[in-house]
C-alpha cells in the first residue's frame, strides 16, 4: 500500500487538502465565516475596553445622566446589515449543500458497509476491499452505505464530505476526486473501544489502473499459505482485533491460539483446530470464548476457501 497522504500536507490553516471537483467553494466559505467571527469578537473585545476605560474617567451620577434608551438610526444599522451578511452566508451554504447532496447520473456505484471495526467495499463486478476505496479520478462516486452493527459515520476530509452509516438502512453518499493519491478515511461516530482504529484509505488512480484493480486476483499462489495468512491478516483488517503477540485485544490473540483448549459462554469447550477455527471465521457468533463480547462479523463472502486456509495455516505458525 502506498504512503497516505498527510492530513496536514498542502492543507490550509484549518483545513487539509482539497481535493474535490465539486466543492471548490468549500474552504472559501469555511475562510468567510471563520475571518468574520475573528473579527465580531475583536470588534467586541475592543468596544467594551473602550466603555470600561471611558466609564472610569465620569462622575457615575454624570455618566447615568448621559444614558441612552434608543437609537432608532443605530439600530437599523445592527439589524440590517448582519441579517444581509447572514443572508449572503446562508444561500452560499445551501448551494454548496445541494452539490454536496446531488448524485450525478454517470455515479459509478459502490457499495459500502461499516463493521466494528472495519470498512468493506463492493464493487460494480462484486469485487469486495476491505478498509481500501480504490475509485477513477475525474469520475462521479455514488456510495451506499449501511451498517451490519451500529451507527458508524463515513469521513473523507480531503473531500469534504462526511454521511452517518445507519443499521438497516442506506444513506447515500456523493463526491468526485480530481486528484491521485493516497488519503484518508474515519469513522467520526464512536461505535466502540477500537473506534479510533477503524481507518481506511482511499486510493484515487486513473481509469487504466482502476481497470486493473477490477482484474487482479487477491491470493498470490506463489508464496506459502502461511505469508499469504500473514497478508490476509493485514488486508482483511483481522489485526484490528487479534494481536498476534500475545496481548488480548477485542478478540482473542492469535499467538499459540492452535490447539488451545477454548471454553465457551454456554459452558461447553473445545480444541481450537481446523474445523473450529473455519467456524468460528464464518460462523462467529455460534461459539462465543469466555471473556470476549460477541462482536465479530461474519466473514462469509469476504474470504474465499484459500484466503481461510492462508489463515489457519498463518495461525499454526504463530503457535510453534
Amino acid at each position: 500500500m502506498n504512503k497516505i497522504q498527510s492530513l496536514t500536507k498542502k492543507g490550509t490553516l484549518y483545513l487539509p487538502e482539497n481535493i474535490s471537483a465539486d466543492l471548490g467553494q468549500f474552504d472559501i466559505l469555511f475562510y468567510v465565516i471563520f475571518w468574520l467571527s475573528v473579527a465580531l469578537m475583536i470588534g467586541l473585545i475592543l468596544f467594551g475596553f473602550f466603555f470600561i476605560i471611558s466609564g472610569k474617567r465620569e462622575n457615575p451620577r454624570q455618566l447615568a445622566k448621559k444614558q441612552i434608551t434608543h437609537n432608532i438610526k443605530l439600530e437599523v444599522i445592527w439589524t440590517i446589515i448582519p441579517t444581509f451578511i447572514v443572508m449572503i452566508i446562508f444561500v452560499w451554504g445551501f448551494k454548496e449543500y445541494l452539490v454536496m447532496r446531488t448524485v450525478k447520473p454517470n455515479a459509478l456505484e459502490i457499495y459500502v458497509t461499516g463493521k466494528k471495526w472495519f470498512w468493506e467495499f463492493t464493487y460494480p463486478n462484486g469485487k469486495k476491499t476491505i478498509d481500501e476505496l480504490v475509485v477513477p479520478a475525474n469520475q462521479p462516486i455514488k456510495l451506499i452505505m449501511s451498517s451490519y452493527d451500529v451507527l458508524h459515520s463515513f469521513y473523507l476530509p480531503n473531500l469534504r464530505v462526511k454521511r452517518d452509516v445507519i443499521p438497516n438502512r442506506y444513506t447515500i453518499l456523493s463526491f468526485e476526486a480530481n486528484k491521485l493519491g493516497n488519503y484518508n478515511i474515519f469513522c467520526t461516530e464512536y461505535c466502540g473501544d477500537q473506534h479510533s482504529k477503524m481507518i481506511g484509505v482511499l486510493k484515487i488512480v486513473d481509469d487504466n489502473e482502476y481497470v486493473s484493480f477490477l482484474k487482479e486476483v487477491d491470493f498470490d499462489d506463489s508464496i506459502p499459505l502461511s505469508e499469504s495468512g500473514k497478508k490476509v491478516y493485514v488486508k482483511k483488517g483481522c489485526n484490528a482485533c487479534h494481536s498476534i503477540d500475545g496481548t488480548d485485544m477485542v478478540g482473542p490473540t492469535w499467538k499459540d491460539l492452535f490447539k488451545k483448549n477454548r471454553k465457551f459462554t454456554d459452558g461447553s469447550s473445545a480444541l481450537a483446530d481446523e474445523v473450529y477455527l473455519k467456524e468460528s471465521i464464518l460462523y462467529p457468533q455460534r461459539k462465543i470464548v469466555s471473556g470476549y463480547q460477541p462482536v465479530m462479523p461474519s466473514y462469509q463472502g469476504l474470504l474465499v476457501d484459500k484466503e481461510i486456509q492462508a489463515i489457519i495455516e498463518y495461525i499454526k505458525e504463530l503457535s510453534k
